[in-house]
């Protein structure tokens, strides 16, 4: 049993896995945001599909989905889950993409993980698509907007 005061370290206060095959599947979401703040140059490509390296928006959206359905293999101590669901919305406005990524399982464990990583690297397949246009771009803002489901409940930003 761990005695530690922490859900992640062991007795001796090394790094573990918590163990949630005790846990009961329950339906869960979680819905994270982020922008990509880019100049008016980029932005124009952006509007008019001309960005040397081809459709940002579409090469972002399925880097997204594919991070989320990866996050344990990036994160150590993350679980590996059931992602059901997963869909990342991309808008361009005067000053550069918002991004939005749902994800949702019915599993052990909840998904703002997954929602982060679809985030974060949705917003680096932009900046890997449109650096060659302007290096000034920038990633700003990833945060969790919501979270449905599990022990916690639900979980909305004020």
């Amino acid at each position: 049993m761990n005695e530690h005061p922490f859900t992640h370290l062991d007795a001796q206060g090394e790094a573990r896995m918590v163990d949630v095959t005790h846990k009961t599947p329950t339906v869960r979401s979680a819905t994270a945001t982020g922008r990509v703040a880019c100049g008016p140059e980029i932005v124009e490509h952006l509007r008019d599909g001309s960005v040397p390296k081809g459709d940002v928006l579409a090469v972002a959206r399925i880097a997204g989905i594919q991070a989320a359905k990866r996050c344990a293999e990036l994160l150590p101590l993350a679980h590996v889950i059931g992602v059901h669901g997963v869909v990342v919305d991309l808008a361009v406005d005067d000053d550069g993409v918002t991004i939005s990524a749902t994800v949702r399982t019915a599993d052990r464990t909840g998904v703002e993980m997954e929602a982060f990583t679809a985030v974060s690297v949705a917003a680096l397949a932009i900046v890997d698509m449109v650096k060659g246009i302007d290096k000034s771009v920038s990633i700003e803002g990833v945060r969790l907007e919501t979270k449905t489901g599990g022990k916690s409940g639900d979980w909305h930003r004020p």
